[in-house]
């Protein structure tokens, strides 16, 4: 069974609010930060223009015609406006080309100061490295408005002046009035009016005389939810009328709160405010949801949506919410009633309860009542096990089986970009959990593939994915093992693989061993280097809180200097847009995709390297054994009678935790 995507109203093309204007010729939207105006990618769904045609289509609009004379940055807010018709193009190409449209912005700034309350930046803009614009100051760059009107005229002399020098000079120039709105301490509202349009400019230019805005990074501003900057107003001719037209949008509350400065807490509202937060959470997901292909994602990640501690999956038509640092005596849980009951007024058949300890270590049964209870806490339970689909491949979940479902959520694009990177490669997928990542690499073509997990359970569960997409099971064998010995006898073996997925747990412990990602990742990765075949790629992954993503770098580097690997490209992967990051803080989930050029010195006594130019042995020799025949590596599995065992302690316990703190194993 395979239940439909759920909570389609979560997901519309255009929310009737975001339109400000509409008539015969003009449509004016209040774009919410986050959504690009036009992307560039034909593939693309989730850009405005392409949404608002659809919004037209579904409206009975067969043409859905949209002039685009205006462009916001993805992370600005506010007015955007388009013609509904090519025979207005020409009246509202002159005035935004002649620059007589008014433009005006608010930013929010920290630091301002004793700076006049009034003033006007000029500066010359020139590209600089990653896709950031610098600002060049003029002489009188920035100077105070004592007399608004005289000052108009000279800058718009100086400015028609200036164009015909922009050929000559170095850059482009940029010109912005900036007028004080209020100021609270340290922090500031600035209304901005730019007199051209330069990329980034606004952005540029803040940064340039020590403001920059709040929530950008590219141009170094404080920390904030998201680019402070709103397009609030938007003056020009109407093309059909000739009248002045105004058109206007609310500043988003989130200025007022940033201007404050007091630590606001989300959940004070109620559960009519936790709802809405959820749903402007789930409005960022469109792309995800409206592609077809995917029924299960992630419709809040905590801090990163303006919800901290809690998590809200969406598996077809249910909701699981995993609430964090809920342990006994733990300060500053959220409220579970009211995060429950705002989930459910999303529209879900039923939601289910992940509560997560601070300290993972309490738990000793996952499948514990207290943590995971195995029924739905609101609404209807789901089927024991159904199917949901990622990219169109099909996985099983088990909704209520403990803290987690059967697939890690976090990795989606990671099992993309395996997908695309398999055909007809031999690939091994370590501490492989249910085997999601060999799913995508069978469906992408591999040759050959093994699966080791030490859960017996899971193993089962890895051979029900596989089955479903009619893997052959004498090329994809799935393996029981404890993947450090089974490392080193495929080591020993000489056995090679084009591409290594490794995906370890932040801990865990079997009957004969304990891993901690933090202290033993380093000897891993060096094993699992040891199997890579000359040109082939390593795929390392940890969501320890405590690894940042340079000594994560630092220990592939490591690792691969001891197995006698050459490094020819280490490569950061992103995590999917479903899982934003904390502001100010490190992704949970670092990825690194290593690739290997030919053995450039000898591994270290014991383990031999891989030898250049050797060809693999065939398909059939270990560790692919088949049944009954001997193999230097642990045997498969027993077939599915098991398949409702549970997992090893300390195995991965579910989706990411957007708490900071490190859990056992937690996604």
């Amino acid at each position: 069974m395979t239940p439909r995507l759920s909570l389609s109203e979560l997901f519309p093309d255009i929310h009737p609010a975001w339109i400000l204007a509409e008539d015969g010729d003009l449509l004016v939207v209040d774009k919410p930060a986050g959504l690009s105006t036009h992307a560039p990618e034909a593939e693309r769904i989730d850009d405005m223009v392409t949404r608002l045609r659809a919004f037209l289509r579904g409206r009975g609009d067969a043409e859905a015609y949209l002039g685009i004379h205006q462009r916001l940055d993805r992370d600005t807010s506010g007015v955007l406006l388009f013609t509904r018709r090519r025979e207005a193009n020409a009246a509202v190409a002159r005035q935004f080309e002649g620059r007589t449209v008014q433009k005006t912005y608010v930013a929010a700034v920290s630091g301002f100061g004793d700076r006049p309350p009034r003033g006007t930046l000029r500066h010359r803009l020139v590209p600089a490295p990653g896709g950031a614009m610098r600002a060049l100051a003029e002489t009188g760059g920035a100077r105070e408005d004592r007399a608004a009107g005289r000052e108009d005229r000279a800058a718009k002399r100086e400015d028609r002046a200036a164009k015909r020098e922009d050929r000559a000079a170095s850059g482009v120039l940029a010109i912005t009035r900036y007028r004080l709105l209020e100021r609270r301490g340290d922090r500031a509202l600035l209304e901005l009016r730019p007199e051209t349009g330069r990329t980034h400019q606004l952005r540029v230019q803040l940064a340039a005389i020590g403001l920059p805005i709040a929530g950008d990074p590219l141009y170094g501003g404080p920390e904030a939810p998201r680019l402070l900057l709103h397009a609030a107003e938007l003056r020009l001719d109407h093309p059909a009328t000739g009248a002045a037209a105004t058109f206007r949008s609310q500043l988003p509350a989130v200025f007022e709160a940033w201007l404050a400065a007091a630590p606001a807490d989300p959940y004070a509202g109620g559960v009519a405010a936790v709802e809405r937060a959820m749903r402007e959470a789930a409005e960022r997901r469109y792309g995800i949801a409206r592609a077809g292909d995917t029924t299960a994602l992630r419709l809040v990640h905590g801090a990163g949506d303006g919800l901290p501690s809690v998590s809200v999956d969406l598996y077809g038509e249910h909701l699981v919410v995993s609430l964090f640092g809920v342990g006994e005596g733990e300060p500053g849980a959220p409220p579970r009633d009211l995060v429950l009951d705002a989930a459910h007024r999303l529209g879900a058949k039923g939601v289910y309860l992940k509560a997560r300890p601070k300290h993972a270590s309490v738990i000793v049964d996952a499948r514990r009542e207290e943590f995971a209870p195995r029924h739905a806490v609101r609404g209807e339970d789901a089927p024991e096990e159904f199917t949901v689909l990622e990219h169109g491949l099909p996985f099983k979940v088990r909704l209520g089986d403990g803290l987690s479902t059967g697939i890690f959520l976090d990795q989606r694009e990671n099992r993309r970009r395996v997908r695309e990177l398999a055909r007809g490669a031999r690939v091994l997928n370590l501490f492989a959990y249910t085997g999601a990542f060999t799913v995508a690499a069978v469906a992408g073509g591999a040759r050959e593939s093994v699966t080791v997990d030490v859960s017996r359970g899971v193993v089962a569960w890895a051979r029900d994915n596989l089955a479903a997409i009619g893997a052959d099971p004498a090329a994809h064998v799935v393996v029981e093992a404890d993947v450090f010995p089974w490392l080193k006898a495929a080591a020993q073996s000489d056995r090679r693989f084009d591409l290594v997925v490794l995906d370890p747990p932040s801990f865990a412990t079997t009957k004969k061993s304990r891993f901690s990602a933090a202290s033993d990742f380093g000897a891993l990765a060096a094993l699992a280097f040891r199997v890579l075949a000359p040109g082939g790629r390593l795929l390392a992954c940890t969501n320890h809180r405590g690894i940042v993503r340079a000594r994560f770098r630092r220990h592939l580097h490591e690792a691969a200097r001891e197995a006698g690997c050459d490094v020819v490209q280490m490569k950061d992967l992103p995590d999917p847009v479903d899982f934003p990051s904390e502001p100010g803080a490190e992704s949970h989930l670092k990825s690194v995709l290593a690739s290997v050029g030919a053995p450039s010195v000898r591994a270290r006594e014991g383990a031999p390297p891989a030898k250049a130019g050797k060809a693999a042995p065939p398909a059939k020799a270990a560790p692919f054994a088949k049944a009954g025949k001997a193999a230097p590596f642990p045997k498969a599995a027993p077939p599915a009678r098991a398949a409702k065992a549970p997992a090893a302690r300390g195995a991965r316990r579910g989706p990411a935790a957007p708490a900071r703190t490190t859990r056992r194993g937690a996604r």
